[in-house]
């Protein structure tokens, strides 16, 4: 694995995620004109997590807890197609290195935007799995 390929993943999602009829506008709405810096910011990030660069500076809690049209669902067809681009993208076992990032990231997330712990049953979220477990 090396920057070529993390940066590869990086475009081939967002252009997927920009094209899904869910999720392209919540992004777009987001983002706006400022897609060349969200997807710098997105290789520095996976570049972190992935390949331990220390590149990426930001919160992304702080910034998904801005967003106010984002559901739970929404992450599940985020997870989706990050599945489908490493696998595509990737060999067998760093796509999957991806993907069990990724769904970390996303329980991580949900948790934060989401977990309401004296809503009871009504508020419970269902957290991603890996549909290789």
């Amino acid at each position: 694995m090396d920057e070529a390929m993390v940066r590869r993943v990086v475009l081939t999602f967002y252009a997927r995620v920009r094209a899904d009829p869910t999720l392209g506008p919540i992004f777009d709405t987001e983002i706006q004109d400022g897609w060349d810096h969200h997807l710098a910011k997105m290789c520095d990030f996976w570049s972190s997590v992935m390949l331990m660069t220390g590149r990426y500076k930001g919160k992304p809690m702080v910034a998904h807890l801005r967003l106010k049209d984002v559901r739970p669902d929404h992450f599940e067809q985020w997870l989706t197609l990050f599945r489908e681009t490493a696998r595509a993208e990737c060999p067998r076992h760093i796509a999957q290195l991806f993907i069990d990032r990724a769904e970390r990231i996303a329980e991580s997330l949900q948790l934060g935007m989401f977990f309401q712990p004296h809503a009871g049953q009504a508020g419970a979220v269902r957290l991603p799995r890996s549909e290789a477990s």
